[in-house]
């Protein structure tokens, strides 16, 4: 066969053809630093969210998983042991016969003792009222019977140690209960201690001729521990003498504004209200009140402990001249001031005890949070730690939401926390503003160290140690801003760059006016550590999609809590309190709501509740709303009622009083 001629017609286009390929292909990757050249990449680049074994099988962009994965669950769960509930009404056995009314009956008397008779007798006893007695006798009645009723259960149940190896080993219900029982067995020992020492007192003062026995005044003095006690060569002086519940019951008025403009009226310093007492002129009694003084402090000796306020005679009870012992009180700012040793004990002895009476209530919350716990067979094994940062952190926000709406209807208003101006020392009492502070302070300290439980000595923080430290850390340092901003000192601090551009010739001329606003006190980082944590909650990443709802749900409540709390500080900025009177801002009412019911959907966020609702065909959103809604909402009914008896009963040991519209 003869080949083709190598004629360059030929060869032409064949190297034209080759060279073109050659481009096209570009250089080996020998010889190349293309990224072209790279290997391929695995079919996962980004690493698995690290810490949280529930993420373990996804990436930082997964989506939240639909059904639940049974496998994965059980990779780093136990399996869920038996419970109570779950034998008592749920798969009762058929050969043995279970007693779940009992342990109704168990949480009806601890209820009732702890959120019906202790609330009750508080209010009661706020007031000296004779049947506080009464409501101690309910309280350990009810306490009794709650206690029998457990113990019958245990005896009549098998110990649900036996299954799986002692499932509920470690539960602290029962220890924690009798702990706070003995709390409470202490405080009522040391009131009866008090009322032995009041009846001693008044024994030496019969003995000493000091005083002579009426059966009224030992009710009143020894049982009652109300100060009445007038008689002997006092008593002529009877009518000359203010005591302080007379004060109190005096008709509120206030001065009359009406020919003021409304620039002027906002301009001038607020002055508190005065008393019927304070609108008539009793110059031409002076003499006669400062005698009537005098008297009455030498007859009267200090057999009997003098009340919190000073005696004031009825004729010069606010005028310029009032006696030694009015003009000495002025002085004095601070309730504590101007008090022997043993006035200021017995009034911060009486705050002690007030505080830990109404820490019982509050400790009756944890109980029921722990029993239905046990009850349930919840907060096992590995769900422990986030089991106890649901339950605590959502416990705080309810009765913060609870306190919050308390102080809506007008509790705390004394010390001026009712979005109102304090009767008394106005301005001399930690504002509310501090406290929440505080608490949020003390809630960040400890939660930043508590964020490390159950991680080994060594261990790397992870994504989600570091997502909740960050947030405790927020908690600390914004509750110290907030305590500093509600601090007189540095307040005055932080004003010395305009009080020092005064000229010194006339600095001690004229005081500088304070603007309307520092009435109050509007401190928005309280709101702010709480509104941006449910903000953060709300993007916190959940292995399955109701979880994330849930997340959700409650993280928009805490925010909407904040933005409706800046709504009442932007108000309450246009128009300062200018009353003693509650103000009730209805912005705080719905916050009180949002706070209380987000606190107890965090409660209900809980990973094991979830997958045991997702189990049960139960993962339904609106469920778990509606029944956060309707249980805050028999909680504020219950606020209500309590807050309103105490109310009504202090309305009924005074004179009534009149009101007049101050539009």
């Amino acid at each position: 066969m003869r080949l083709l001629p190598s004629s360059p017609a030929f060869l032409l286009p064949a190297l034209a053809a080759t060279a073109a390929i050659s481009v096209a292909a570009g250089p080996s990757c020998a010889e190349s630093r293309s990224l072209d050249c790279l290997p391929e990449p695995p079919e996962r680049i980004l690493a698995p969210r690290d810490g949280d074994h529930e993420h373990g099988s996804h990436n930082h962009h997964a989506q939240p998983l639909l059904e639940l994965n049974e496998t994965e669950i059980t990779m780093y769960h136990e399996p869920t042991p038996p419970s109570y509930f779950w034998l008592d009404i749920k798969e009762p056995p058929a050969d043995a016969k279970r007693y779940p009314g009992l342990m109704g009956l168990h949480a009806l008397f601890m209820s009732l003792a702890f959120f019906g008779a202790l609330p009750i007798g508080i209010a009661l006893r706020s007031v000296k009222h004779a049947w506080h007695g009464v409501t101690v006798i309910f309280f350990y009645t009810f306490v009794v019977l709650g206690v029998s009723t457990s113990a019958l259960y245990r005896k009549l149940t098998p110990d649900m140690s036996v299954f799986l190896g002692a499932p509920y080993e470690g539960s602290k219900h029962g220890p924690q209960g009798y702990f706070f029982l003995a709390c409470a067995l202490a405080l009522s020992a040391l009131d009866v201690f008090s009322q032995i020492l009041r009846l001693v007192t008044y024994v030496r003062a019969i003995r000493s001729g000091e005083d002579r026995f009426a059966f009224k005044t030992l009710w009143n003095y020894v049982v009652l521990d109300r100060d009445e006690h007038v008689s002997g060569v006092e008593a002529e002086y009877t009518n000359l003498v203010v005591d302080p519940e007379e004060l109190e019951e005096a008709e509120l008025k206030a001065k009359d504004v009406e020919d003021e403009s409304v620039t002027v009226r906002h301009a001038r310093v607020v002055e508190p209200l005065r008393t019927d007492l304070d609108m008539h002129q009793q110059d031409d009694h002076d003499e006669t009140a400062q005698w009537a003084n005098d008297v009455r402090r030498h007859r009267r000796q200090t057999s009997y402990p003098h009340s919190a306020a000073s005696e004031r005679t009825l004729f010069g009870a606010h005028s310029p001249h009032r006696s030694d012992d009015s003009l000495h009180e002025a002085g004095h700012v601070y309730p504590w001031q101007g008090k022997s040793s043993r006035e200021v004990l017995r009034f911060v002895g009486r705050a002690l005890f007030a505080i830990g009476e109404r820490s019982l209530v509050f400790a009756g919350l944890m109980q029921v949070t722990t029993g239905i716990v046990v009850y349930t067979g919840g907060c096992r094994g590995s769900y422990i730690n986030g089991c106890l940062a649901h339950l605590i952190k959502g416990g705080i926000f309810w009765s913060y939401g609870l306190v919050t709406f308390a102080r809506f209807l007008g509790s705390f208003s004394e010390l001026g926390w009712a979005w109102n101006r304090a009767p008394r020392h106005h301005g001399k009492y930690p504002t509310a503003e501090f406290v929440e502070s505080l608490v949020i302070f003390i809630y960040g300290i400890t939660n930043t160290w508590m964020e490390r439980f159950g991680a080994q000595a060594g261990d790397p923080y992870t994504t989600k140690q570091l997502q909740h430290i960050s947030i405790a850390v927020m908690f600390w340092f914004a509750g110290l801003v907030g305590m500093g901003i509600e601090s007189k000192r540095i307040r005055r601090w932080l004003a010395a760059g305009a009080t020092a551009a005064v000229p010194p010739s006339i600095r001690s001329q004229e005081a500088v006016a304070e603007p309307p606003s520092y009435i109050a006190s509007f401190n928005p980082f309280p709101a702010l550590c709480i509104g941006l944590t449910g903000a953060a909650m709300s993007a916190h990443f959940q292995t399955y999609l109701f979880q994330v709802q849930i997340h959700m749900v409650w993280g928009n409540l805490l925010a909407g809590f904040a933005v409706l709390r800046c709504l009442t500080y932007f108000f309450l900025w246009l128009g300062p309190p200018r009353s003693i009177l509650p103000s009730r801002p209805p912005t705080e009412a719905l916050a009180a709501f949002l706070l209380a019911c987000g606190g107890l959907e965090f409660m209900f966020s809980t990973e094991e509740l979830t997958i045991a609702a997702m189990r049960q065909g139960h993962d339904d959103v609106m469920m778990f709303l509606n029944v956060g809604v309707a249980i805050t909402c028999l909680a504020f009914c219950w606020t209500l009622f309590i807050v309103g008896l105490k109310g009504w009963l202090k309305s009924h040991s005074q004179k009534d009083m009149s009101f007049h519209s101050s539009a």
